[in-house]
């Protein structure tokens, strides 16, 4: 575990309060596809803050546990693509559960780009 409270996430610290997740989803931007959800906004930091969510409508504690994983990965493999400084909430849906990794990370991508966290060499 790293200091952030996530598992080998060098850039990026956890979300954990409801009303950070709340302020991320009625003042951030958003894009959304059918597999993800993505919200983000600066944060006035050097740093990411990253907050997953996957609902109960996704499934038992397994498989959301599951999607959780799968999402997590997918941003530490590119957490150095994204520019610093911004709070990033993604919510995964219910067709996150059949999904490929390559698709999920397709998705996620496609997302981010969406959003403007891409830093500009990785576009």
């Amino acid at each position: 575990m790293s200091e952030s409270g996530v598992p080998f996430l060098k850039f990026t610290v956890t979300i954990k309060r409801n009303h950070e997740f709340q302020r991320l989803y009625h003042k951030g931007k958003s894009a959304a596809t059918p597999y993800l959800a993505l919200y983000c906004r600066k944060n006035r930091r050097m740093e990411n803050r990253l907050g997953l969510t996957v609902g109960k409508k996704v499934g038992g504690a397994v498989t959301r546990n599951r999607v959780r994983r799968r999402v997590r990965e997918i941003y530490r493999l590119h957490e150095g693509e994204l520019r610093p400084g911004y709070d990033i909430v993604v919510v995964a849906r219910s067709a996150a559960v059949d999904a490929d990794f390559t698709v999920l990370e397709r998705a996620y991508l496609n997302l981010a780009k969406k959003a403007g966290i891409l830093s500009e060499a990785d576009r």
